[in-house]
């Protein structure tokens, strides 16, 4: 089960997401499913421009809650589809329209609770 903290961490974060523009900004419980993380925040991205801001304000956040980003990951090689950031407890996915789509990351982890 989730801790108040992480449930905390991944809204804020996602709300940090949606004052940068970021679309359709979900959060899942996935603290049952897997052993690796508890929660994903997903949002939909515009433009690589529209992600480096965003990276940066979720960056923020982290150095401001003394959190670690252990590693961001690009899906596609052009980077402009699918960036993972790895907090740890919250993994956090920015995403093109288009990638969003065709992955159905919320369809994929249905069996997770949304807590937003």
């Amino acid at each position: 089960m989730i801790s108040d903290e992480i449930k905390t961490q991944a809204l804020e974060i996602a709300q940090v997401l949606e004052d940068g523009k970021g679309e359709q900004v979900t959060v899942i419980d996935v603290s049952e499913l897997n052993s690796w993380t508890d929660c994903f925040v997903i949002a939909t991205i515009k433009s690589s421009a529209h992600w480096q801001g965003l990276v940066k304000q979720v960056s923020d956040y982290v150095k401001a809650h003394n959190m670690q980003i252990h590693q961001t990951h690009n899906k596609l090689p052009d980077g402009d589809d699918w960036n993972l950031i790895d907090i740890g407890p919250v993994v956090v996915h920015l995403m093109s329209a288009s990638a969003r789509e065709f992955y159905e990351l919320e369809k994929l982890w249905h069996a997770g609770t949304v807590l937003k």
